[in-house]
């Protein structure tokens, strides 16, 4: 608890056994009051190592959905358990789980809805070894969506993010992709939806195992963002309407 807040990790998962164990033993216990792993039919024992480390809710796909299906497995969870706050931390090590205090703090005191752990404030991305191609695709998509969008995130692309309840209830995010592109359509929904969005400087760290998409993945997810990032920006002007944008509230 923090904050008299239920506090809940979710953490998405694909074939993550020799990198979860070290993500969760950096998890704040002192604040976290449930943890969640979803399993997306991976090829590996990730499902026996989080039991063995006694995680609690183990949810494990049958057949693989794709990261964006896992995260709707996760926040239906989280919401289901009532969590307050809930914190989606990759299981392969790339992002630090010791920011978790920071983000639920910065939730909890009610300062910003939605957190982003941003790997681009500062020099973090470079540093940790994220390669050149996909700095100045990040940096080029960025700038777009910023104007489209017409907000003022340092970056869209970070996998660390903290919502809160009332966020997760109001977005329709299971209408979303499930594929990569499903954290865009979820920051524009969070804008559209007139939410706020912080941010935090956070390290990275980029290894052999360590998930990652191939250049062409990520080109699709570059069209992908892009085309997410038009359709915002026309239903902004009132010139068309999509479905992404209907809220439950």
């Amino acid at each position: 608890m923090f904050n008299n807040k239920k506090v809940v990790v979710v953490m998405p998962a694909y074939n993550a056994a020799k990198t979860l164990e070290i993500t969760y033993q950096e998890i704040p216990f002192e604040i976290v009051d449930e943890v969640i792993l979803v399993d997306d039919a991976s090829s590996d024992n990730t499902v026996d190592v989080a039991n063995k480390l006694g995680i609690k809710h183990v949810i494990r796909h049958d057949k693989n959905k794709g990261y964006g299906g896992n995260q709707k497995s996760c926040y239906a969870k989280a919401l289901e358990l009532g969590a307050d706050i809930v914190i989606m931390v990759h299981p392969d090590y790339q992002y630090t789980p010791k920011l978790i205090h920071a983000m639920t703090s910065i939730i909890a005191n009610e300062l910003y809805p939605v957190v982003l752990a941003s790997r681009i404030l500062g020099k973090g991305a470079l540093k940790g070894g994220m390669p050149i191609y996909k700095y100045i695709a990040n940096r080029l998509l960025t700038f777009t969506q910023n104007i489209l969008i017409n907000q003022k995130l340092s970056e869209y692309h970070t996998g660390y993010r903290a919502f809160s309840k009332e966020v997760l209830e109001t977005l329709s995010f299971e209408h979303n992709s499930d594929d990569f592109i499903f954290d865009n359509q979820m920051l524009s929904q969070i804008f559209y939806a007139g939410f706020a969005i912080g941010e935090v400087t956070c390290p990275t760290k980029y290894f052999d195992d360590a998930s990652s998409i191939n250049i062409k993945r990520s080109s699709i997810y570059g069209l992908g963002v892009l085309k997410v990032s038009m359709m915002h920006f026309l239903q902004r002007l009132g010139l068309a309407k999509f479905k992404l944008y209907e809220t439950n509230k």
